[in-house]
């Protein structure tokens, strides 16, 4: 009985080959790859790797009756998840976009497409959408879930804004809240019909545009001035020369920063009230507690009995200890916001750039009052 024949180096290197072939990750796909083609049986005339979410769309725009035929195509989180693109006619990001979704769990395991108009993240109404849609169809490949659809554009445009996303799961037919990382945060951008395209949006939409407001607001009030207001009124009125000078500086300090804070904290409590069902308890109850903290701090200046006043050490123990505690929850809080936010990296290590000359200053600032203390005690003691 002769042993089969032993396999040849050419052999080997084709079994290599195909198994690294087998063994490419959906990740390393392009758009160019895929071989997708339209309700006639095309191919569609441009694709493109949307830059998050490891999503591709296909599309062809047809000027002459002013529709556009895409394919969408991306893999959503869990298998009993969901896939979406759409265009939002009159904005940038999600509300008010008019979205296909598609999820599997239809007849025998197909993938059912719908029709969502997402009036804001509360309200999301299914049905017919501001512009037309046919030829609607889904399909799943290996855990990728597939939109084919025509839709009807304005003539004589050049591009529209356009949104995906992926969710985790279904429930009775509606689809479920996505996640709020950076990546879904920022599947959006501007499809140019021609094929140059623009990943990234040109216009902040009005959603983040609040946010970044309310960001701001709240990092120069909590963050920055009200902790240079404390500043001052430790170290400055060490000086004699300083008096009446630094109790000025310091109330114009801790008011300006309460009503820029105020005004941040509306802000957020604005932003809170049309996100139903997207809330950050933790980032939104340490507010809460900042602005209730910050109003007893400002009663503190009309409270203020003179210094002489036998009760006025009750009242330095309070002021005190509210000025030191609005400080530290507010820093607290504006990192987390960074962490809700996802702005660019300078604005975080900015901010850090502020806390740490704030820190060196006080620092300074402490060891010459020290020094000051000290001597007077000792030009006293003899």
């Amino acid at each position: 009985m002769t042993s089969p024949p032993s396999p040849t180096l050419p052999q080997i290197l084709l079994l290599l080959f195909l198994l690294a072939l087998s063994a490419a990750t959906p990740s390393a796909l392009t758009c160019t790859t895929q071989s997708l083609t339209d309700s006639a049986n095309k191919l569609f005339a441009n694709c493109l790797d949307l830059p998050v979410l490891n999503s591709f769309l296909h599309w062809t725009h047809d000027a002459a009756n002013a529709s556009l035929s895409v394919a969408f195509q991306a893999a959503p989180p869990n298998p009993g998840g969901w896939v979406s693109w759409g265009i939002n006619p009159n904005g940038v990001g999600m509300v008010g976009a008019q979205v296909l979704v598609a999820f599997k769990g239809g007849d025998r395991g197909a993938v059912t497409v719908n029709t969502l108009d997402l009036k804001s993240y509360s309200d999301i109404v299914p049905g017919k959408l501001s512009f037309d849609v046919w030829d609607m169809r889904g399909e799943e490949v290996g855990g990728v879930i597939r939109i084919f659809a025509k839709v009807k554009v304005p003539e004589k445009v050049e591009s529209v804004n356009h949104v995906w996303q992926v969710g985790p799961s279904v429930t009775a037919g509606r689809i479920d809240r996505h996640d709020f990382k950076p990546a879904n945060l920022n599947s959006k951008g501007t499809l140019s019909f021609s094929g140059e395209q623009s990943n990234v949006a040109s216009a902040v939409d009005p959603v983040t545009k609040k946010k970044n407001i309310h960001g701001i607001l709240n990092a120069v009030s909590w963050g920055v001035l009200f902790p240079l207001g404390v500043i001052i009124a430790r170290y400055m009125r060490t000086f004699p020369s300083a008096d009446p000078a630094w109790f000025y500086l310091h109330v114009g300090c801790q008011v300006s920063a309460y009503a820029i804070g105020v005004a941040g904290w509306g802000t957020g409590m604005k932003l809170g009230s049309e996100s139903v069902g997207v809330q950050y308890s933790v980032h939104r109850n340490l507010g809460i507690a900042l602005f209730c903290f910050a109003t007893l701090q400002i009663f503190a200046l009309f409270l203020r009995p003179v210094k002489t006043h036998k009760y006025r050490y009750i009242w330095n123990a309070y002021h005190h200890s509210i000025g030191y505690t609005v400080v530290i929850l507010g820093i607290i809080n504006i990192f987390r916001g960074f962490k809700i936010l996802h702005p660019d990296e300078i604005w975080k290590t900015t901010y850090i750039g502020v806390l740490i000359a704030l820190g060196v200053v006080a620092l300074f600032l402490e060891v010459i009052t020290w020094i000051i203390v000290l001597k007077k005690k000792s030009n006293k003691s003899p």
